[in-house]
This record gives structure tokens, C-alpha cells and sequence, in this order.
């Protein structure tokens, strides 16, 4: 029963915030949207910013899961781009942009918060910087590429155009294009012959 509970409380905050927003997520509502006494948030996780942070890390935790084989299997950064746009419009028709969008704004002014958005996000840029570490690899980039760095780079970017893209649908579509530009000229630059791509790397370290 104890475990039913926790997890219905951990559903029940999880589809607040993402109909009602961070300023609905009150122990009143999650309680009433998990059908169970409003106390028992306060035994299970002593706080509603405590129980926030776990839904959305048992969330994030989930569709990172959902998606690392296929993370795994890219072989390009077009692949890559391809299949962020593929989580981008999945996430959003789940209303998991939804979710990021209040748990960001949230973080603006809340100490927990802030630590419950990080902690997730480290979860997508963990795997981000695998796949980045492998595509790189032989590639003239791999030597001047901070990997953790380009991951931090592409969650924010892909976040932003999610957030973006409610107000802005084409400007939002234009970002992408722009990044999938970027992913055919990395590919270029793989294809480079060895005396190229050491005028590359020398110019590049000097940079």
C-alpha cells in the first residue's frame, strides 16, 4: 500500500504541473489529482518541492531510458539532429515540453527546484555526451571538442526551441534547419583527405 501511495503521489504531481502549472502544484491539488489525503505527502516526502522533484526525475529518468538504444545506434550528427527532432515532437505531444517549461520557470526562484531541474537535465546531457564522444571520435573535431560542453550546448538548444516554438512555430523550424545545416557540414569536414584535415587540426588548435 505504502508503495501504491508513493507512486500515485509521484503520478499525481507530475500531471499538476502539467495541467495546472508550478503555480497549481499545491499538496491541496497534487493530493486531490492522486486521490489520496494531502498528509500523506508530507510522510512520504516531507515537502511538495521534495515530491516535484522526484516525479520529475522518476519522468526525466524514464524517457531518457526510453531512448538510449536508439541514442546508441546513431552513426552521424545528422542521425543524431534527426533523432532529437523525433524526441521533440514526442515529448511535446506528451506534454513532457509542458512539464519542462514550469519545472524551468519554477527554478527561477527556488532553490529546490533549481536542483530538481538540474538533476534531471544531467540525465539527457549524460547521454547527449556519449553519443557526442563516439561520433566525434575520428573525426578532426574530436581533438578540440569539449563533448560534456557541446552536450550542455545541444540540451539548452533543443529546450529553447521547445519553449520557443509555442510563440514562434516558424522561427522555431528554422533553428532546426540551421542545425541540421550544421550536421551536413560536420560530415564534410569527416570526409576531408588527411592533408586537409591536418591544415584542420592545426588551425583549429591554434584557435
Amino acid at each position: 500500500m505504502t508503495s501504491s501511495t508513493r507512486q500515485r503521489l509521484i503520478d499525481g504531481a507530475y500531471e499538476t504541473l502539467r495541467t495546472q502549472g508550478v503555480a497549481g502544484a499545491s499538496a491541496r491539488v497534487i493530493a486531490a489529482t492522486a486521490g489520496v489525503n494531502q498528509g500523506l505527502i508530507f510522510y512520504h516526502f516531507g515537502t511538495v518541492d521534495a515530491l516535484l522533484a522526484e516525479a520529475c526525475q522518476a519522468a526525466t529518468a524514464q524517457r531518457v531510458e526510453h531512448y538510449r538504444a536508439r541514442l546508441a545506434e546513431v552513426g552521424t550528427m545528422r542521425e543524431l539532429l534527426a533523432l532529437g527532432r523525433t524526441l521533440h515532437a514526442e515529448e511535446r505531444e506528451l506534454g513532457n515540453v509542458t512539464v519542462l517549461a514550469q519545472l524551468l520557470a519554477g527554478a527561477q526562484a527556488n532553490a529546490n527546484l533549481a536542483d530538481a531541474a538540474r538533476s534531471a537535465l544531467k540525465l539527457w546531457t549524460t547521454e547527449i555526451e556519449h553519443a557526442l564522444a563516439r561520433l566525434v571520435a575520428t573525426s578532426p573535431l574530436g581533438e578540440v571538442v569539449d563533448c560534456a560542453g557541446l552536450a550542455h550546448a545541444v540540451s539548452a538548444g533543443f529546450i529553447g526551441l521547445e519553449l520557443y516554438e509555442a510563440a514562434d512555430p516558424d522561427g522555431a523550424e528554422a533553428g532546426f534547419a540551421a542545425l541540421e545545416q550544421l550536421g551536413v557540414l560536420i560530415e564534410v569536414v569527416d570526409q576531408l583527405g588527411p592533408v586537409a584535415r591536418r591544415a584542420l587540426n592545426a588551425k583549429l588548435r591554434r584557435a
